[in-house]
């Protein structure tokens, strides 16, 4: 039976004011921070590293029901320098490419 997994889209996009010579998204490693917390303290499972995959940065997690992951996609988009437009993907372990499944958009409303 496949398993669920949501895929993490944030549009690459820098902070405004970065100054020279900084890292263009920083936000890459609060997210990966962020899930490998999450993922200690066994809410989620990073399903795979992160990559960039067009104009978006993708992160994947699963190990939970698709509510409880699309919850943690909604607290990823809601983290502080998260460029807006960030959007999740529903799919499954078993998936051939990613980005194909249902879009939700992020942050969710509750």
């Amino acid at each position: 039976m496949p398993t669920p997994v949501v895929e993490i889209h944030v549009p690459l996009l820098s902070p405004p004011d970065l100054p020279d010579g900084s890292d263009p998204f920083p936000w890459i490693e609060e997210i990966e921070g962020f899930l490998e917390d999450l993922e200690e303290q066994s809410e989620v499972e990073v399903f795979d590293d992160g990559e960039e995959y067009g104009d978006v940065y993708v992160f994947f997690v699963t190990g939970a029901d698709e509510e409880a992951l699309l919850n943690v996609a909604s607290r990823v988009a809601a983290l502080p320098d998260v460029p807006s437009g960030t959007f999740a993907v529903v799919s499954d372990d078993q998936a051939e490419e990613f980005g194909l499944g249902r879009r939700v958009g992020l942050p969710r409303r509750a």
